[in-house]
């Protein structure tokens, strides 16, 4: 016969590692970095449009077609101003003035060389060093 202070210590034992494997179980998710809003495979994040101008705009320098970088580049300064500098009270400017400056100066680190290259490849190197850090930055504001 087993004595009641032993059932009550396996019947604590067993709530114990029930709450040690939800603990297990809920650890991957809370590790988790935040996941960024799709719909279809597409970000439809805040941010997801300059991500996806930015990503082609790089691919097309990759590939040596420095004339459609630059032109997507000049295409993504002039939707970036529009709607996150003078897109009115949900612009990221006047929500969060100082991640709207860090993400400008991103930018502009990242499109300058390209869209001011008069021809002559910018740096591989240091574009994509400000590509990434563009991307970066993109994400202070997801």
């Amino acid at each position: 016969m087993i004595s009641p202070p032993y059932r009550a210590f396996r019947a604590l034992l067993a709530l114990v590692f029930a709450v040690l494997a939800l603990f297990a179980a809920a650890a991957p998710v809370v590790a988790q970095e935040k996941k960024v809003a799709q719909k279809n495979g597409v970000d439809i994040s805040k941010m997801g449009a300059y991500r996806a101008l930015a990503q082609h705009m790089y691919a097309d320098f990759q590939k040596g077609d420095l004339a459609a970088a630059a032109e997507l580049g000049t295409i993504l300064e002039r939707l970036w101003d529009k709607a996150e500098e003078y897109g009115g009270d949900t612009a990221l400017a006047k929500t969060n003035r100082k991640v709207f400056d860090e993400i400008d100066k991103a930018m502009d680190l990242f499109i300058t060389p390209i869209t001011e290259s008069k021809g002559k490849p910018p740096d591989p190197a240091k574009v994509k060093a400000a590509f990434n850090v563009y991307m970066e930055k993109l994400r202070l504001a997801d």
